[in-house]
C-alpha cells in the first residue's frame, strides 16, 4: 500500500518522537494529535495509480492495436509523428531496435561504439509498465490523465507494434501484458546494483580523500546570462496545470543568495474566470498551459503571440480565425513542429485568447 505523504509525515513524526523520548512520551498527549486526519481508502485510491514492473496497480483493461491508432493520430500524433518519429523538439519514441534485440533483451544500439544517431524511448525502457503508467498519469501532454484505461492499452499497443514488439492485430490487456513484458527489447538492460539497495552491502566505491576540514563556503561556477534569463518569456508562468510550481520569476533578478535561504516572494494566482465577469485572457493562458510553448514576444516552442499577430496583420477575419487553430491546432505555417488541438479549451474562452491577441497581446 502506497499512503499520501500528509500520513507518511504523521507516521515518521511518531516514530521519531518515540526514539527520543523512549516509552514514557507515549503517557502524555502528542502535541501534533489533532493536527490533520488519517486519508479515506477513496482519496488512498484516487492518489494510488502507480503501476509497478510486476504490474501491480494494473487496472483491468484492453486495447487493440487499431483503436490505439486511433488515438494516437487524434490526440498524440501533433507532438509525436504518425508513426513514433516525433520532431525537433520531442525525442523519438521508436526506432533503433531489431528483432535480435527483441530475442535477447538487450539493445544493440545502446553498447559502446554504437553510430546509431539517436536514442528513442523503445531502446531505453526496460518494463512495458514504465510505458503504461506514463501514458496513464501524463498524457496527452495539454490534458494529462484524460485517457479511458482502454485506451491507454491501446496507445501503448499501438506504440509496441511500432516497435515489432507485438502484431498489427493484438489486443492489449492485464491478462497478456506480462508475456508483452518477455518480449521487451531491452528488458535485460536495466543494471541492478546490489549494494546500493542493501544496508549490509559493501559499498561500490572506495574513499581515500581526506575528509576533514571540508569548505563550506560553496563557489557558483555557472550562472545563466543576463541577456537569456528572460529571453523565452517569464519561466514561472510556463508550468502544466499537473505538478508542482517550479519556474523561477525571470522577469526579476536573479537571487542574490542561496536558494531557499530567504522566502520566495509571494505568487498571486488569477483566477481562469472571475465571477460575475468575463474570463482573463492571461489567467486562460497559463490553466491551459498556452505559455509552456508559446512567449508573448518571442517563440518557445511555438511562436510568440506577437509573432502571430504580426503575420495576420489586416486579416479580416482573424478573430474567428485565431478560435479555429487554437481549438484544432495545426502545422507547417512557423515550422516543422505541430501545435496539438485543444479541445479542453471552450470556443467563448477560444475566443477570449483571440480576441486579446488580435488586440495586441499586452
Amino acid at each position: 500500500m502506497t499512503y499520501p505523504r500528509r500520513t507518511v509525515a504523521r507516521l515518521c513524526a511518531a516514530t521519531l518522537f518515540a526514539l527520543a523520548a523512549g516509552p514514557a512520551a507515549w503517557a502524555q498527549a502528542t502535541p501534533w494529535h489533532d493536527i490533520g486526519r488519517d486519508a479515506t481508502p477513496a482519496e488512498v485510491k484516487a492518489w494510488d495509480i502507480d503501476v509497478r514492473p510486476d504490474f501491480k496497480g494494473l487496472p483491468k483493461g484492453s486495447g487493440s492495436v487499431s483503436m490505439g491508432e486511433e488515438v494516437w493520430i487524434g490526440k498524440c500524433a501533433a507532438c509525436h509523428g504518425d508513426f513514433g518519429e516525433s520532431n525537433e523538439v520531442f525525442t523519438p519514441i521508436v526506432g533503433g531496435t531489431t528483432q535480435a534485440d527483441i530475442e535477447r533483451g538487450r539493445v544493440k544500439n545502446l553498447e559502446l561504439g554504437s553510430t546509431f544517431p539517436q536514442k528513442t524511448t523503445m531502446m531505453k525502457v526496460a518494463t512495458v509498465s514504465t510505458l503504461w503508467d506514463y501514458i496513464n498519469r501524463a498524457m496527452p501532454w495539454n490534458a494529462p490523465k484524460t485517457l479511458s484505461t482502454d485506451e491507454v492499452y491501446g496507445v501503448l499497443a499501438y506504440i509496441l507494434s511500432l516497435a515489432n514488439v507485438v502484431p498489427p492485430d493484438y489486443v492489449l490487456s492485464d491478462q497478456n501484458i506480462a508475456e508483452v513484458q518477455k518480449r521487451m527489447p531491452n528488458r535485460n538492460g536495466m543494471v541492478f546494483h546490489e549494494p546500493l539497495w542493501k544496508v549490509s552491502g559493501k559499498g561500490d566505491v572506495q574513499n581515500v580523500a581526506c575528509m576533514k576540514d571540508c569548505p563550506v563556503d560553496p563557489k557558483v561556477r555557472s550562472s545563466l546570462p543576463e541577456f537569456a534569463r528572460d529571453a523565452h518569456g517569464n519561466i514561472q508562468e510556463q508550468n502544466r496545470v499537473i505538478g508542482p510550481i517550479r519556474g523561477a520569476d525571470t522577469t526579476q533578478p536573479p537571487p542574490s543568495a542561496p536558494v531557499g535561504s530567504v522566502p520566495p516572494p509571494k505568487v498571486t494566482v488569477v483566477a481562469a474566470a472571475p465571477a460575475g465577469g468575463r474570463a482573463d485572457a492571461k489567467a486562460l493562458l497559463g490553466s491551459n498551459a498556452c505559455t509552456a510553448c508559446h512567449g508573448i514576444n518571442s517563440k518557445i516552442v511555438g511562436p510568440g503571440f506577437n509573432e502571430v499577430l504580426a503575420k495576420h496583420q489586416g486579416k479580416a477575419d482573424l478573430v474567428p480565425y485565431l478560435v479555429g487553430k487554437i481549438q484544432s491546432g495545426g502545422s507547417g505555417l512557423y515550422g516543422a513542429v505541430p501545435m496539438p488541438p485543444q479541445p479542453q479549451i471552450s470556443e467563448a474562452d477560444a475566443r477570449t485568447i483571440a480576441e486579446w491577441i488580435a488586440g495586441g497581446a499586452k
